[in-house]
């Protein structure tokens, strides 16, 4: 039986210093870590994919508070998301709830045996959210 492949999905976590990144391997099955961005890098990466019929969905994760209600960075970023909006008009942009991704992430780094040196490296935990962003609407959507 031979698989097909299927267009990506690509998730973010946005921050304002570094956006982590992941996206789903070529059958669309889990997540693979893509690296910490900023947000010229990360449109060019995006762009790249687009122009190469690579991208299905994009999703960002959407900060919210413990209640459920919005925060300051829930505004920031619902523009952030106009403009990928804007950017990329034919890939679907998706919100999905972050709510303690990036504890789980580090909770994942910290199992996996990476040394607390490693595990507090600039960008590590931001892609690895991403990454817990990406699974949690895989696992999801199965």
């Amino acid at each position: 039986m031979i698989l097909q492949q299927k267009k990506r999905i690509a998730a973010i976590d946005f921050g304002t210093k570094r956006i982590g990144l992941a996206w789903t391997d070529p059958l669309g099955l889990f997540a693979q870590p893509g690296g910490t961005c900023s947000h010229d890098e990360l449109l060019a990466k995006l762009s790249a994919m687009d122009n190469a019929g690579e991208i299905g969905i994009i999703l960002v994760g959407y900060p919210l508070n413990d209640d459920g209600t919005e925060n300051t960075m829930t505004r920031v970023v619902d523009r952030f998301i106009d403009d990928l909006r804007l950017a990329f008009p034919s890939v679907p942009v998706q919100r999905v709830n972050e709510h303690r991704s990036s504890r789980e992430a580090m909770r994942i780094l910290a199992k996996s045996g990476i040394s607390r040196k490693e595990r507090q490296k600039k960008g590590r935990l931001d892609s690895a959210a991403a990454c817990v962003i990406l699974q949690e609407y895989l696992d999801s959507h199965r």
